[in-house]
């Protein structure tokens, strides 16, 4: 069952994110999220969760949405859960009147573009990486969206 998170479940979230992304550690090293990080994201959007399982952010921005640090422990990933919290963060913004969805990932994440392109996703862009962050291997954003 997919449900929002509250706040009293940020730890939980912590856990989850950064398992779900140790698959990142060939390009980033440490966490991928902290507590602080997740707090701020509470105050712009919401997180929509299947109990410690899965994850996924959602934030209306105007007209479009955006949804970002899917996160799916990494037992149980390839079983529908993240095809299940998209559509559940789609659902929240379209409710919200957006009539658009966005999302970006990391060019160096191979395996991402066909997965949302599958879901409907088109490359509509790139954007530079955050230069306060430090990578092993050089990287951009490549940014997503579908009419929703």
């Amino acid at each position: 069952m997919i449900r929002t998170a509250q706040e009293s479940d940020a730890e939980a979230l912590v856990q989850l994110i950064n398992r779900a992304f140790l698959v990142e550690r060939f390009f980033l090293d440490g966490d991928r999220i902290d507590l602080a990080g997740v707090q701020r994201f509470l105050k712009t959007g919401i997180f929509l969760m299947e109990e410690e399982i899965g994850c996924v952010y959602a934030e209306v921005r105007g007209s479009r949405g955006y949804f970002g640090l899917l996160s799916v422990d990494p037992s149980r990933q390839g079983s529908g859960i993240g095809k299940r919290l998209i559509a559940a963060a789609e659902d929240h913004c379209r409710e919200a009147g957006c009539t658009f969805m966005d999302l970006q990932i990391i060019d160096l994440r191979e395996e991402l573009p066909a997965f949302y392109r599958k879901l409907g996703y088109r490359e509509t862009g790139t954007a530079p990486f955050p230069p306060e962050v430090v990578t092993k291997l050089p990287c951009q954003f490549v940014k997503m969206s579908k009419p929703l």
